[in-house]
């Protein structure tokens, strides 16, 4: 049957797959410009890579924009020297190697793992790719990803917890489109993968199912 070829065969598969990560990705790159071009009052300068990529690199202070009230979202300027939610800090050319290794992964994954008909895997795909590609882009562009994105401001744990590091804000981390896009496609893929899987099982289970 046509649906249960392999994706790489199929043109709707690359459709879905091309046109999840062009929005995703121009999603990225535009709110991470607007904010860096918008939020200060001061001027941003990123143009001298070798100078952002310096790990002791720090935009002037500036007091943010309030976005999402009472206290639950700021707009705040951040490079971010390490992965994910600012993990695993000066590591640059790590992060880029291993991003171009996972995009290849993730391409051949596509290919040869999903089926034409596994929509959401290729929707899932598509928002890792461009999570990825995004903050390579900045990587490799400026030096470092450019976050904003800064969850529960003015806010502390209760009880007197912290955090490793000494920090007592809920989630002390700024981040990016491109991160979320990375969660939510790792997310769905995960929920794809159970859910096939369950779905294998019961036709197995059926009378004259593959595994009678």
């Amino acid at each position: 049957m046509t649906e249960d070829r392999r994706a790489w065969c199929s043109p709707r598969a690359w459709t879905t797959l091309l046109a999840v990560f062009a929005i995703a990705l121009a999603v990225d790159l535009a709110t991470k410009s607007i904010a860096f071009a918008r939020v200060s009052s001061e001027s941003v300068d990123l143009s001298n890579r070798e100078v952002v990529a310096d790990p002791s690199f720090r935009l002037p202070w500036h007091e943010g924009i309030r976005a999402v009230p009472p206290d639950l979202l700021d707009f705040h300027l951040v490079v971010n020297h390490g992965a994910v939610f600012g993990i695993g800090q000066n590591a640059r050319g790590v992060f880029i190697g291993f991003t171009i290794v996972a995009v290849i992964a993730g391409v051949a994954i596509f290919g040869w793992w999903t089926l034409a008909r596994s929509t959401w895997a290729h929707v899932a795909i598509g928002l890792i790719l461009a999570g990825g590609i995004g903050n390579l882009y900045d990587r490799v562009v400026f030096g470092a990803v450019r976050d904003f994105l800064y969850l529960l401001p003015r806010r502390q744990l209760p009880f007197g917890m912290e955090w490793p590091g000494g920090s007592r804000e809920p989630f002390p981390w700024v981040f990016n489109v491109a991160d979320m896009l990375l969660l939510a496609g790792m997310a769905i893929l995960i929920l794809h993968a159970r859910t096939d899987d369950r779905r294998r099982c019961a036709a197995q289970a059926e009378p004259g199912g593959a595994g009678s």
